[in-house]
């Protein structure tokens, strides 16, 4: 392929508009950075080093030097939150808030920034008011995020819920789980005060913002039994199996009362019995186990443990078994059993812990909102078994 005559005479002028250009940039760059304070440079520097106290003593002086620098100003309040200092924090956005001089770009993000200041130091009044300042601007989603953090904070479910509804659709989505335990938690303290109508309403939305979610279920059963409806409260709780089988270790006593109330305890006895078979479970164990142990004795309870046993070797599962075993021995084998028994429970109370999924947090007691990371149903109602070998 020939290059036409004209290409060779054009070559040498790109070149010489690229190194033009290239001298262009540099120049700027290099007035740029002579503009700014150094001691804007060395708070980057140390910022590089993981020194924010040091960074923080810069940007100061940075800010003295060149008050009219905006940036600089997001930077140490930012500097400031993190360290701890939400009172230096807040007075450099709110200045930022009231200038006069600075775009409606920075003034937003002034005071979303200034929002998130009360909300660290827990001034959740200022933080609402700043973030509803916010709502129908650029930063609209960012401040209903911020506003369903405070509103689940103070426990205010209904306005939680309306924060919710606000979210785009893509993120409406993502937070079903949350709405519908915003909805139990209304549905819960109206059962609490004994107002039945305004549960069942609650619950109702619960179930229109997610059918599957078992928290409602179990809430549901709970109030129907409140109202003499054992039959239509055992319905409600029985649906839990084919939502989420690892609950219903959570209404298994709720299960044998009502059966009791009925007068059908051994059905009550045989759907555990099922359940445990389909879906091995510590707690259910547990609850067969006092049943067995209260209404057949010792043996049926040590024979029911020693077959579950086989079937899902457990240190917890040993553990009931050995409770069995010291009621069912003989006198002179009490004792032995007993020192046994005893240190593997202590072992089992130690190791034994609801787990977040999401966080990892472990509790004694199930949740259904970790204390820790603030997450829903991340708490699966399943006690883990976790060892610690080294000396």
């Amino acid at each position: 392929m020939e290059i036409e005559f004209w290409w060779l005479l054009a070559l040498p002028l790109f070149f010489g508009l690229g190194w033009l250009a290239a001298r262009i940039d540099i120049r700027q760059v290099v007035q740029e950075s002579r503009a700014l304070p150094r001691s804007y440079l060395s708070g980057l520097n140390f910022l590089l080093n993981e020194q924010p106290d040091k960074a923080i003593d810069a940007f100061v002086e940075a800010v003295r030097i060149d008050p009219q620098t905006v940036e600089l100003h997001f930077a140490l309040g930012s500097l400031f939150r993190r360290r701890g200092e939400t009172d230096r924090a807040i007075r450099i956005h709110q200045l930022l808030v009231d200038r006069e001089d600075i775009s409606e770009a920075h003034r937003l993000q002034a005071l979303g920034e200034l929002g998130q200041d009360f909300l660290k130091a827990g001034l959740l009044d200022r933080a609402e008011a700043a973030f509803q300042r916010l709502r129908g601007t650029r930063a609209n989603d960012v401040a209903l995020r911020f506003l369903l953090e405070i509103y689940q904070q103070e426990k205010d479910w209904a306005k939680a819920i309306e924060v919710a509804q606000a979210l785009p659709e893509h993120e409406g989505v993502m937070w079903r789980t949350e709405m519908a335990n915003f909805h139990c938690e209304l549905a819960a303290n109206a059962m609490a005060n004994s107002r039945y109508d305004d549960a069942r309403r609650h619950l109702d939305s619960a179930f229109e913002v997610s059918r599957r979610n078992v928290r409602a279920s179990i809430l549901l059963g709970d109030l129907l039994a409140a109202q003499g409806q054992d039959e239509e409260a055992l319905e409600a709780w029985k649906r839990i199996e084919n939502q989420d089988p690892v609950y219903l270790a959570l209404v298994a006593e709720r299960i044998m009362a009502a059966y009791g109330r009925l007068g059908r305890v051994e059905q009550g006895h045989q759907l555990l019995r099922a359940w445990l078979s389909a879906h091995a479970s510590l707690d259910l164990l547990d609850e067969l186990f006092h049943w067995e142990l209260e209404r057949e004795g010792p043996k049926a309870a040590y024979e029911m443990v020693r077959e579950e046993l086989r079937r899902n070797p457990t240190l917890l599962g040993l553990d009931k078994l050995l409770e069995a075993a010291v009621l069912a021995a003989p006198a002179e084998q009490r004792s032995d059993i007993e020192l046994i028994k005893q240190l593997i429970h202590g072992h089992t109370r130690r190791v034994a812990r609801y787990c977040c999924e999401a966080c990892g947090f472990k509790a004694r007691q199930f949740h259904w909102r970790c204390p820790a990371c603030g997450g829903w149903e991340t708490y699966p109602p399943r006690r883990t078994e976790e060892f610690d070998l080294t000396p």
